[in-house]
């Protein structure tokens, strides 16, 4: 009888064993099932967006739900800096929170984001880690936390941490396995959110950088046609006034101007002008500019004003220059100009000129000769403000052409960096000889552009010529 009722105890015993391990097999596959639904409720919520403010305010909500956590945060590592940040902060210290840097290190979150461990803190104010720094601006007093490393690709790219559990019970080491096991999709979404916000960050600046590059093009362009407009559009023929021929004895003659420029940008800084002085003199001026662009273009512009401005019908070449250079001395610029201007009498072929530091123009004789027209030469406009200009004189017999050029021509280079030199310009002269004057500037150019083959060239071409032909 008594070991009959030994079995039945023993039996018992085991039955009861048996339905505990059974119930806790069962509440361990309800917490299970209920872990995985956690976890799966937070992929949901962070895979739902891709932006990284939105994705941010997703993780702090879910995460302090889920944990049963009065508060959340993201801190992010800046790994420029070495430093901690706040990428988004809620509430009325918002603005404050984030301003706030850590160094890697510092504080709780600090050290978790050094050392890769997570961390359950039960009093936070007793821990020898903790930092005030953050709760000191938002005066909200820290019990206790959770605060777990966010690793995407064996990177730390921030921390995630749950503050005061509700109910003023602490967390336990489930929650902290909890909150690690929520840290993992959340990492992988954070740093697909954060390379989509750089990916836009990065648009939005090519977007700015492409309209400002539209915009100054736009603006570049009007300025080209403000340049241009400086500039004679065509051609200018005076033909010898009737009273000088017969007074004089002279043959009937004509001088024509034409002229060619071709920025190396869209504004640049060599310049041409041609205009009627009275009945029978022509002045014309070629100028370089020192720099390029619009602040040459300005200079640019200003000497044209002057010129025009300045010159009488007493005044001479010289005189012209020197007056204008005073003007231009007290702009207080650092450019200069070269520039050559002359006088022509178109009855008697005088040519009365003044060389401002500038390319020694060509003469092509009515005999087929090419020389250079030599004389005094000045310094460029604008270097010295007490600089006196001198006068030259030469003749511009019937037939006979003047060029003038500006150093983008001869100072033109190949792959090679070689020059097109004088000597080449020299020939080009001799082998068009009977060009006429629009068919001998695109030749001119045309030789230059062949020569350099395709390499990119820095400085403006201008040419100016003046022919003296008998009346037509």
């Amino acid at each position: 009888m008594n070991v009959l009722v030994g079995v039945l105890v023993v039996v018992c015993l085991m039955a009861v064993i048996q339905w505990q391990r059974s119930q806790r097999k069962r509440l361990d596959a309800e917490l299970e099932l209920q872990r995985t639904m956690q976890l799966f409720d937070v992929s949901l919520e962070v895979n739902s967006t891709i932006k990284k403010q939105d994705l941010l305010i997703k993780i702090m909500e879910t995460s302090s739900r889920i944990m049963n956590a009065e508060a959340s945060s993201v801190i992010l590592v800046d790994e420029d800096k070495g430093e901690l940040f706040f990428d988004l902060a809620l509430g009325e210290k918002g603005d404050e929170v984030r301003e706030i840097r850590l160094r890697i290190g510092e504080g709780i979150a600090g050290w978790v984001a050094q050392t890769g461990k997570s961390v359950k803190i039960d009093d936070a104010a007793q821990d020898e880690r903790w930092s005030s720094k953050v709760a000191k601006r938002v005066e909200y007093p820290t019990r206790n936390m959770l605060c777990v490393p966010l690793v995407s690709k064996g990177k730390i790219i921030g921390v995630l941490q749950v503050l005061n559990k509700r109910g003023d019970a602490p967390f336990t080491d489930r929650d902290l396995q909890l909150l690690e096991s929520i840290a993992s999709p959340t990492a992988a979404a954070l740093e697909n959110a954060m390379l989509y916000d750089a990916l836009e960050k990065s648009i939005h600046a090519l977007k700015i950088t492409t309209a400002a590059k539209e915009r100054m093009e736009s603006e570049l362009r009007i300025a080209t046609d403000i340049q241009m407009g400086f500039l004679p559009r065509k051609s200018l023929c005076l033909r010898s006034a009737d009273s000088v021929e017969a007074k004089e004895g002279l043959e009937p003659a004509q001088a024509d101007a034409h002229a060619i420029i071709r920025p190396a940008r869209e504004v640049g800084g060599d310049f041409y002008d041609y205009f009627c002085i009275d009945a029978n003199r022509l002045f014309f001026v070629l100028g370089d500019v020192s720099d390029k662009g619009i602040p040459a273009a300005l200079f640019m512009a200003v000497t044209m004003t002057l010129l025009k401005g300045k010159m009488t019908a007493v005044m001479t070449p010289g005189e012209l220059l020197t007056a204008v250079n005073q003007e231009l001395y007290k702009d207080d610029s650092t450019m200069f100009a070269t520039i050559f201007c002359g006088v022509l009498d178109v009855a008697s072929g005088q040519l009365q000129y003044s060389d401002g530091g500038h390319c020694p123009p060509y003469v092509v004789r009515n005999d087929g000769s090419v020389e250079l027209l030599k004389g005094k030469k000045g310094l460029p406009l604008g270097v010295m403000d007490d600089t006196y200009y001198l006068n030259n004189e030469a003749m511009l017999g019937i037939g006979d052409r003047l060029i003038l050029y500006t150093d983008g021509i001869t100072e033109a280079e190949d792959q090679q960096l070689e020059q097109y030199g004088f000597e080449r310009l020299k020939q080009v002269l001799n082998r068009e000889q009977t060009s006429d004057a629009e068919q001998l500037l695109a030749h001119m150019v045309k030789d230059v552009d062949g020569f350099a083959n395709g390499a990119v060239q820095s400085d403006d071409i201008a040419v100016l010529l003046i022919d003296r032909n008998r009346l037509k």
